[in-house]
């Protein structure tokens, strides 16, 4: 515990030396928006707050900020084209996915696009300040408990549904799998 609270206090520090602060929040989940938004203005950054893809696309056409968190599937589309956009516009911006729906494949895909990182919710203040001014320098730790067969035959085969541009055809035809048996698979939680 103690490890966190001098990652985040240098972290903060860091903020103080950053000369611009202006975050973008985009997430549907009003009350955690709110609570988000509130936290991270107490922790010294410019927060500008939006419920949507199409109104966070246009805050950034506005004005491209240096800092963004991002909830990956909000109501009107992906979070991850906010992040594209974003580092379009800005690439020096830092950018984070928050989802309640984790997967490997999303990650290495919001990766790609530019996020600096990817958090699963819920996720606490401290933990987005920290993801944020991250200087990747710190190692993570290794899992405790690792993946179950089920959860990695789970996590290929969502990658593989990223990879095909979320298309059940293309992606059951190149998993060798009848098309229905996908649509069930990709229905259900992920295995734990």
């Amino acid at each position: 515990m103690r490890w966190r609270e001098d990652t985040t206090l240098n972290a903060i520090a860091e903020l103080n030396e950053q000369t611009d602060r202006s975050l973008l929040i985009v997430e549907d989940d009003k009350p955690f928006l709110e609570r988000l938004s509130r936290a991270m203005e107490t922790r010294g950054f410019a927060v500008t707050s939006c419920d949507t893809v199409s109104d966070g696309l246009a805050q950034i056409g506005k004005s491209a900020p240096a800092f963004a968190v991002v909830d990956l599937r909000l109501g009107d589309g992906n979070g991850l084209d906010v992040v594209s956009a974003l580092k379009k516009k800005r690439p020096d911006a830092r950018a984070i996915v928050l989802t309640g729906y984790g997967n490997i494949a999303t990650a290495v895909t919001a990766v790609k696009m530019g996020a600096i990182d990817y958090l699963s919710k819920p996720a606490d203040a401290d933990d987005v300040v920290a993801a944020l001014l991250s200087t990747n320098a710190e190692k993570s730790e290794l899992p405790t408990n690792p993946m179950s067969a089920d959860r990695v035959r789970w996590e290929h085969i969502q990658r593989i549904y990223e990879m095909c541009n979320r298309n059940v055809s293309e992606t059951a035809r190149r998993l060798n799998m009848h098309r229905r048996t996908l649509q069930r698979i990709l229905a259900k939680r992920a295995p734990r």
